[in-house]
């Protein structure tokens, strides 16, 4: 007698890290080189920038084509923040780098069957510490010892000076984890909503014509929500960028 079994994976499943290639090399003792999933989008998503901002490069053409046109909207956009909040072009590159990359990576997540690289939360908590760990180099750097003066807000009675130093201590290191869970916690509870959601819709689809006709409701909420995880994966690459504009500001003008 055969069963058949429904096996229904978790959705949590997509966001593991699989080993996929993985060499060992009786070199300097024992040497293990190995590519996981997570390297292979990583890299893709690299390449993937370099060759848009290569082929939807203007080269100073009179009319320039429809990719070149969104490219330079993006980095008008980015230009104008970078201006706004800090008032100088030198950061600017860095700003426009790390937009472009989370963006990329979180619209590459949305195609069917990949890997998202910003569900990782090593990928996102590594780039929140790093990004914090430049803007305070960038702050004792600029300012010395009265970089030390950020934790101790203007006008403090002097007995509240050891527990307000120490709030904002707090407050600040913080940083390094909250703008990276934002990011993970926004992008991996999308993506589990868009699995449960299709693997209900595929056990409808697969009951039988009447289940069919019937769940052709929920599957056009289902387009919506894919388009609404679309727009997501934009905001939230322009939420992350525009928080480190605010943290490079405060290391700047001690705010």
């Amino acid at each position: 007698m055969i069963h058949n079994f429904n096996f229904i994976s978790s959705p949590l499943e997509q966001f593991e890290v699989i080993n996929l290639i993985s060499i060992n090399a009786p070199i300097l003792g024992y040497l293990n080189i190995s590519l996981t999933n997570l390297g292979l989008y990583s890299l893709l998503v690299l390449t993937l920038i370099i060759l848009l901002h290569y082929m939807w490069n203007n080269n100073n053409k009179l009319v320039p084509s429809k990719g070149s046109i969104v490219l330079e909207s993006i980095f008008t956009t980015i230009n104008t923040m970078v201006k706004e909040q800090l008032g100088k072009e030198i950061y600017l590159p860095f700003i426009y780098s790390l937009f472009i990359f989370i963006l990329i990576a979180n619209l590459v997540g949305n195609i069917p069957y990949s890997y998202t690289i910003t569900t990782s939360i090593i990928v996102t908590i590594g780039l929140s510490f790093t990004i914090l760990t430049g803007v305070t180099i960038l702050a004792l750097s600029l300012h010395n010892l009265k970089f030390f003066s950020y934790f101790v807000p203007s006008g403090t009675p002097l007995a509240l000076v050891p527990l307000l130093v120490l709030i904002e201590v707090v407050s600040y290191l913080a940083r390094a984890f909250s703008l990276g869970i934002r990011l993970f916690a926004n992008m991996a509870a999308g993506h589990s909503l868009l699995k449960i959601l299709s693997t209900f819709l595929y056990q409808m689809f697969s009951a039988g014509i009447i289940a069919s006709i019937l769940t052709l409701i929920p599957f056009s909420i289902f387009l919506a929500l894919c388009g609404l995880e679309l727009a997501v994966s934009v905001i939230q690459a322009y939420v992350f960028t525009l928080l480190t504009i605010s943290y490079l500001k405060d290391a700047i003008y001690l705010h």
